[in-house]
C-alpha cells in the first residue's frame, strides 16, 4: 500500500512459525519527518509524511530473522522503548541542525542504517579509557534543504536510577559524521557550549563577589 512504498522498515506482520502469543499489528507514526525522493514528491500527498515505526509483530519477526531469539511477551516493552530512543535521537539531531538556517520546512530523515559491528573511533577511544562499548550504532542521513548530511549515533546503556530500579536508561552520543563540514559543526558546537559555560561561571562569580562585598 502507499505506506509501505515509503517505509524502509518493511517487515511482514504475519504470525511467525512457532509463535504462541498474538502480537499487535498496529503501527505508530513517529515524530520524524521523512524526505521523499524527487521522483516521488507528487505521490507524497497520498501518504503520511513522517516515518512509521514497526508494529510489535513486525519487530518480533525482524528479531527472529536475525536469530535474536525474541520472546513475544517482551514486545510490549521493547517496541515503546525502541520508539522513544529514536525520538530522542531525532531531538538531538535537531539541536545540531540549529547551527544551520533552514528555509525548507526543516531537516528530514532520508534513511538510516544499523552498524552495530562497526565501532566508531570515538567509542573505541572511550573503551580504552574504561568505558563500555555502545550496544548499537546507527548512521542517519538527513536532508538539509537538498543537501544530505550524515549523523553518527552511538547507543549506550545508561546508569540505573536507584529510585526506579526497574526502569531502563539509555545514553545517546549523537554527532555529525567526521567529514569537513561535520568537523566544523563539532567545533562550532563545542565553542558554543564552552562560551555558555564560561558565561554561567562568570555569573556565579559575580554573584558570589557581590554577596561577599555586601556582607562586609
Amino acid at each position: 500500500d502507499a505506506l509501505n512504498n515509503y517505509n524502509k522498515q518493511l517487515h511482514s506482520d504475519q504470525k511467525s512459525l512457532g509463535q504462541h502469543i498474538p502480537l499487535d499489528t498496529m503501527r505508530q507514526i513517529s515524530g520524524i519527518p521523512r524526505a521523499f525522493p524527487d521522483s516521488d514528491k507528487n505521490k507524497a500527498k497520498d501518504v503520511i509524511e513522517n516515518w512509521i515505526y514497526p508494529s510489535e509483530q513486525m519487530f518480533f519477526n525482524a528479531m527472529k530473522r536475525k536469530d535474536w531469539n525474541p520472546r513475544e511477551e517482551d514486545m510490549r516493552v521493547i517496541v515503546p522503548i525502541h520508539n522513544a530512543v529514536n525520538e530522542k535521537a531525532w531531538k538531538e539531531i535537531l539541536e545540531w541542525e540549529k547551527l544551520h538556517e533552514n528555509h525548507c520546512g526543516g531537516p528530514k530523515l532520508v534513511k538510516f542504517q544499523g552498524k552495530a559491528k562497526n565501532i566508531t573511533p570515538k567509542a573505541r577511544l572511550f573503551n580504552l579509557l574504561g568505558y563500555k562499548l555502545p550496544f548499537d550504532r546507527h548512521d542517519w542521513v538527513v536532508d538539509r534543504c537538498g543537501k544530505q548530511v550524515t549523523y553518527v549515533i552511538d547507543f549506550y546503556s545508561g546508569q540505573p536510577d536507584p529510585k526506579l530500579p526497574h526502569s531502563v536508561s539509555f545514553y545517546l552520543d549523537v554527532r555529525p559524521a567526521f567529514t569537513l563540514d561535520g568537523a566544523i559543526d563539532r567545533f562550532r558546537r563545542w565553542m558554543s557550549l564552552f562560551m555558555e559555560r564560561n558565561n554561567q561561571s562568570g555569573e556565579k562569580c559575580t554573584y558570589k563577589s557581590g554577596f561577599t562585598h555586601n556582607s562586609v
